[in-house]
């Protein structure tokens, strides 16, 4: 937490109100000291404004080298977000640069009364709200607990100089809370229903807002088909309400994040009307699929005619009313959305919906937004829906087959390629090597300041379940458990392996103590179980 008051300050303050160390109530100023510090944070909104300016001092580290990349994990609950976070400061040493995603489709599939359902805007509103809640519960959790674990350690100190070293650890502690970037999809509504959801949001702790220029009541996922945009002027409507919302909140630094799904959305379901040439309808309507009218194809009763090039041509229709563009139009109208709104819609960052992971296409497609915002950086889907391992490898054949360095019946060009049989081969290799340096090269040419995937966890938890179900209920039992958790817990220093811990039996002791005394009755004797783990 930015401007976070020291041990000594904190001390200091509370001691000017209880000069004799403790409170008439009988309350220790050192537990009052150790309460204010654990509580990191007074409200979700806090955090939201404090988080829009880390993002914000990031970006601008990006602007300055785009190595300097973040990343994040989407996470389905809290647990998840909070052992990401610990993970990342047990390898690194900080959680700098890392976020939290909250995708949209796993609050669908994962977090909804009603049931495992599509990413197609079928959860509650309140749901998305609910877990940032619950994410940042838990991060504030951990927060808790380790500082707890610095405290108890403060009290077991003997001498002067092993309590300065315990108190500057204390005061140099990181906190466990990082940015949300949060899927509000579509908006779930006009765009006052947007701006009311987006302070919901806000309000819960996020300080970052995604949301993408599909129509809210035919929103599906942008890696299936059937998608259905906006025109500008509605999505920058709704870029506005986001913001009004964060203004309103008074955080001021909060980032948009404008989503366009337009590479693969083939429809529209409004013609937009033009004001004058050049505008944005115009420059919309333009890409539509249009046929002459002529004697022998006229006009009919009930159909629509728009004047275009001099004339005018019939906008074709679907029997669902919906309006198809002209094929292979898809890169223009991104890159046509994003310099929208980026310019009048004041978005801060882009994200281009693809539907392979290809640094030269994205690169394409920023290298010509950035002619007119020469600063665009994007947030950028590291999607579970690419069969990564085929596409890379295919991406490697092509370009080797080009350079003559192999001949066409070297490897076969189907689903053949993802065959283990090419794991271990030069090809299989260089595909590998790819995917390790992917996000570093996206982010140093195609302007990706933020990699995330978005469902990580929910592909992790299927996988992970099925990995212990298939040893323990098969022939291994027990063994599967410890040999592909407790013992790999135990070894990677992951802390809850001691789970009682983990949920704060140690934080429920130390409140006993200051409240109880030598009355208190503590959990974590020496009965606990939890003393057979060795200390993290």
């Amino acid at each position: 937490m930015t401007n976070r008051k020291t041990f000594s300050e904190i001390r200091s303050d509370v001691l000017s109100r209880y000069p004799s160390g403790q409170t008439p109530a009988g309350v220790s100023v050192d537990d009052i000291v150790q309460l204010r510090m654990q509580n990191t944070y007074d409200t979700h909104l806090d955090i939201a404004r404090d988080m829009a300016g880390v993002m914000r001092a990031d970006m601008a580290a990006y602007d300055a080298d785009p190595a300097k990349f973040t990343q994040s994990l989407g996470c389905w609950s809290g647990f998840h977000a909070q052992q990401m976070i610990k993970a990342v400061k047990r390898m690194r040493g900080t959680a700098k640069g890392t976020y939290v995603y909250l995708s949209g489709w796993m609050v669908a599939g994962l977090r909804n009364r009603w049931g495992h359902l599509p990413d197609q805007s079928m959860h509650e509103k309140t749901a998305v709200a609910d877990l940032i809640q619950e994410i940042y519960v838990s991060l504030r959790q951990a927060d808790e607990v380790a500082l707890n674990d610095l405290f108890r350690e403060l009290k077991k100190a003997g001498s002067d100089d092993e309590r300065a070293k315990v108190i500057a650890r204390i005061d140099g502690f990181e906190s466990h809370v990082v940015p949300i970037i949060a899927d509000i999809d579509a908006g779930f509504g006009n765009e006052h229903a947007t701006y009311l959801l987006a302070k919901e949001l806000i309000k819960a702790g996020a300080c970052a807002l995604q949301i993408e220029n599909q129509v809210s009541d035919a929103k599906q996922c942008g890696h299936q088909d059937g998608k259905v945009t906006v025109p500008r002027e509605d999505f920058i409507e709704k870029l506005r309400a986001c913001r009004l919302a964060f203004e309103e909140l008074g955080v001021d630094d909060g980032v948009i994040v404008a989503r366009t799904d337009s590479l693969g959305a083939g429809l529209t379901q409004k013609v937009p009307v033009s004001q004058q040439p050049g505008d944005l309808a115009s420059q919309y309507i333009k890409w539509l699929k249009t046929e002459q009218i002529t004697e022998a194809n006229p006009i009919r009763e009930g159909e629509l005619a728009i004047f275009q090039g001099g004339e005018f041509v019939r906008p074709m229709r679907l029997p669902n009313g919906l309006f198809p563009f002209q094929e292979n139009t898809g890169k223009q109208r991104v890159i046509e959305d994003c310099i929208a709104s980026l310019t009048q819609g004041g978005a801060d960052l882009l994200w281009i919906e693809t539907d392979t992971p290809n640094v030269d296409e994205i690169a394409s497609m920023v290298n010509e937004i950035r002619k007119e915002v020469p600063n665009a950086k994007l947030t950028y889907n590291n999607s579970p829906s690419f069969n990564w391992t085929l596409n890379l490898r295919k991406q490697v054949r092509a370009q080797w087959l080009a350079e003559g360095r192999i001949a066409a019946g070297d490897y076969p060009d189907d689903t053949a390629l993802m065959k283990a049989d090419y794991d271990d081969t030069d090809l299989g290799h260089e595909a590998d090597a790819r995917l390790q340096r992917f996000q570093t090269d996206i982010s140093a040419r195609a302007g990706v300041f933020h990699n995330l995937i978005t469902l990580p966890t929910f592909h992790l938890t299927a996988k992970s379940v099925d990995e212990l179900s298939r040893g323990y209920f098969g022939e291994e039992k027990m063994l599967a458990y410890v040999k592909t958790v407790q013992r790999e817990e135990i070894r990677r220093g992951i802390s809850a392996v001691k789970h009682q811990h983990e949920v704060g039996s140690d934080l429920g002791d130390s409140f006993k103590e200051m409240v109880a005394g030598e009355r208190a009755l503590k959990a974590g004797g020496h009965a606990n179980t939890m003393n057979q783990f060795a200390a993290e």
